[in-house]
């Protein structure tokens, strides 16, 4: 069975090369004029420049938990030794997946908008496959990573041992995701509290005050916010799938270990989910090369173009990971493969889903723009309306998603819970298994936007513009889809990652208790013990006031941590408006068009806020864990997690959705509804724009994050937890 594990790291070394093959593509275009070329390289160095700033405060926060990984491992012995250097290999190839990604995009910016000088085909062909780095860079690096992982647990914990090998292996792996997640973690909330101060800044005394169009070479704050493009929604969105990505596959391999732990088919179930997103890499690939489009395409022609290319890839996966299941020789094969199905179809319904509220192609967001007409109070408020309304259908998929998949793997028996639960984790696998091309349309966003910026700073023909600003208003509907993507296969993640961290706690507790009271009456040892034994000992259940404290603080984390991430866009946004007003006020020849104005000044505030502004939130998703499990328990941390996964999923799918609704509520009159640019409509609509902005690319997007760390950190320090509390 292992000869089918290198289907993964082959899927892996596919992606790398084509990712490669794309970026030397797109390098080979044109740049377009000396002043397309002088703006890129602005962009280019302020989102480097940023880039160092931030992984010198992630480099500190990884050593420091790695000297106390390395305590807990070899001075208290109550974690596994490997636990350090997986923590670090997934933290470093989590930031390289987002180094890698926004390179290209800087790069491509200025090449997309000279190809949309030419076609709109040529522009979203440029722009999508430049994208489709950062999602072939995502899904080669991660499959690398975990292929390697296994590979050298293998051989220290060889699978002729015995079961327990493959249990030690997957748990083991399981490590490095909280590498990935801390990563994800500061790269999403410091990318949003940058892009986001400046994007405000920009907005609100540009556009509403000075009354000058988006991306005006005279706002001070228009090359900090194209720099806040590429480090939030491109470095910090490819660091955060990466992270889910891992998840999935990981969790999922650890439950099979358990679930299959006296079948004699442990190994296959395994490496299933290994091969699955390799093969999905493989599909996401061929899918990639149908994306295309026709002169004059309108929104529904561009998404019609990109979801060409995810439908076949979904299709194709759909039927080769039967026939993979099969060759596998896994025990109710059919079943898994509909768990896998599910997932695949849950994410596709919340991508729909997330289309329908948030392109002003449909009525939810015309109805946001029509709104406009009687100011931006009831554009807030219808905008607010239409994202918690949104929050139904993609719950609704989830819930039925996971009952489903739960089904399909245990036989319809829900007494067989550790097959169910080895079906939740695989259908997330089915949600991500084409990641490589689901993350390309969101990364073609960032990309599209600021090759629009580009277009207006150097002044090209209006028809380039309107061609940018088409790919512009898609990329905010692709984009908000991949967050769908990426909140709900953080639910389902987080389900399978809630029995990871159980069958973990059984490895620790089986070196201090050998034996506990079975539900079925007399005592089972800890190794036999069932999921429903371990629970019982533990006394999981509603009735345990600490498992409902700790669900009370799961929820209010969600809130807690999206109202320091809203606070801090506020404080370091009030400082760029500052900065903007005093530029415009000390230098009237920047309005005259005489003198340019300071952008490097405006890039260095927002560098500065969000450097500063993001330690405490990122700080909270690992100390709380930590701090919940010494004070409550396995209970407590159990209650945790549900309450964390449940109200933080719920939030980051109505803050989401109301911010991509409101952006292209925005986007929908500057297209000539209800007035156009410049009118009283357009006003109110920047307004709600405004507000959206934390809500759809700070707080919503780190939640998934703050959902699968809290888990990882639990994780990890399960032994910890455990000793506390029984030694």
């Amino acid at each position: 069975m292992i000869s089918y594990f290198w289907l993964a790291p082959a899927g892996s070394v596919l992606a790398l090369l084509v990712a490669y093959f794309f970026y030397k593509g797109m390098m080979r275009q044109s740049e377009g004029t000396p002043r397309m070329a002088s703006i890129a390289l602005a962009v280019r160095k302020g989102a480097m420049a940023y880039l160092r700033q931030q992984y010198k405060v992630v480099t500190v926060v990884f050593l420091f938990l790695t000297l106390v990984f390395s305590l807990l491992a070899y001075v208290l012995e109550v974690q596994n030794p490997w636990v350090p250097f997986a923590f670090i290999t997934g933290g470093f190839f989590s930031g390289l997946s987002g180094y890698f990604g926004m390179r290209t995009a800087t790069f491509a910016s200025a090449r997309t908008a000279e190809a949309a000088r030419r076609s709109l085909d040529k522009g979203l062909r440029l722009a999508f496959r430049s994208g489709a780095v950062m999602g072939l860079v995502v899904v080669g690096l991660a499959l690398l990573d975990i292929s390697v992982w296994f590979l050298i647990l293998n051989h220290f914990y060889p699978a002729s041992a015995g079961p327990q090998s493959l249990i030690i292996i997957t748990t083991t792996t399981l490590t490095f995701g909280m590498g990935a997640s801390t990563q994800a973690l500061f790269a999403r909330v410091g990318g949003g509290i940058f892009t986001k101060a400046a994007d405000v800044g920009a907005d609100l005394v540009g556009k509403v005050e000075a009354g000058i169009p988006e991306d005006d070479p005279r706002n001070p704050a228009t090359i900090a916010d194209n720099v806040g493009d590429n480090v939030g929604d491109v470095a910090g969105m490819g660091a955060d799938l990466y992270e889910s990505y891992c998840g999935a596959v990981l969790a999922t391999a650890a439950l099979g270990a358990t679930a299959f732990a006296t079948t004699g088919f442990q190994m296959n179930a395994v490496i299933a989910p290994m091969v699955i997103a390799g093969l999905g890499t493989v599909l996401s690939v061929i899918g990639m090369f149908l994306v295309r489009t026709s002169e004059g395409a309108d929104q529904k022609a561009l998404l019609g173009s990109l979801w060409r290319g995810i439908n076949s890839s979904s299709i194709l996966i759909v039927i080769l990971s039967a026939v993979m299941l099969h060759l596998l020789e896994i025990p109710n094969a059919w079943g898994i493969w509909g768990s896998v199905v599910t997932g695949l179809v849950t994410g596709i319904i919340i991508g729909k889903a997330t289309e329908y509220y948030t392109s002003h192609a449909y009525q939810p967001t015309r109805k946001i723009a029509a709104q406009a007409q009687t100011g931006p109070a009831t554009v807030i408020i219808s905008g607010i309306g239409t994202g918690m309304i949104s929050t139904a259908i993609p719950v609704a998929a989830v819930s039925a998603g996971t009952i489903l998949s739960f089904l399909f793997a245990s036989g319809f028996d829900f007494s067989n819970l550790s097959m169910g639960l080895y079906g939740i984790g695989i259908a997330a696998v089915g949600m991500l298994s084409t990641l490589g091309i689901t993350l390309a349309t969101d990364a073609y966003g960032p990309i599209a936007d600021n090759a629009g910026g580009n277009a207006q700073m150097s002044g090209l023909d209006p028809e380039v513009r309107q061609r940018t600003d088409a790919l512009d208003a898609l990329g905010n509907t692709t984009a908000a889809t991949g967050k769908g993507f990426a909140i709900g296969s953080a639910a389902l993640t987080a389900l399978a990652l809630l029995a990871s961290y159980i069958e973990e706690v059984r490895i620790h507790l089986d070196k201090i208790v050998s034996h506990i009271p079975s539900v079925l009456g007399g005592s089972i040892s800890v190794s036999h013990a069932s999921l429903r034994d371990l629970l019982n000992y533990f006394d999981i259940t509603l009735m345990n006031p600490l498992v409902l404290v700790g669900a009370f603080i799961g929820s209010v984390m969600a809130f807690v941590f999206c109202g320091l991430s809203m606070q801090a866009v506020g404080r370091a946004a009030g400082r760029m408006v500052e900065e903007v007003r005093r530029q415009f006020k000390a230098d009237p020849g920047i309005m005259a068009g005489t003198s340019e104005p300071d952008y490097a000044r405006c890039v260095a505030i927002s560098t500065k806020g969000a450097q500063h502004e993001m330690v405490l939130p990122s700080s909270l998703a690992i100390l709380v864990p930590v701090g919940t499990g010494l004070l409550f328990g396995v209970g407590g941390v159990m209650g945790l997690l549900l309450g964390g996964t449940a109200t933080g999923f719920v939030l980051a799918i109505f803050l989401a959705n109301s911010g991509g609704a409101w952006d292209n509520a925005k986007k929908y009159i500057e297209e000539g509804s209800f007035g156009g640019k410049g009118s009283d409509a357009h006003k109110a609509a920047i307004i709600g724009d405004t507000v959206g902005d934390p809500f759809k690319d700070t707080s919503g997007p780190s939640l998934n994050i703050l959902i699968k760390l809290m888990s990882m950190v639990s994780i990890v320090v399960s032994g910890v937890t455990v000793a506390f509390h029984l030694l």
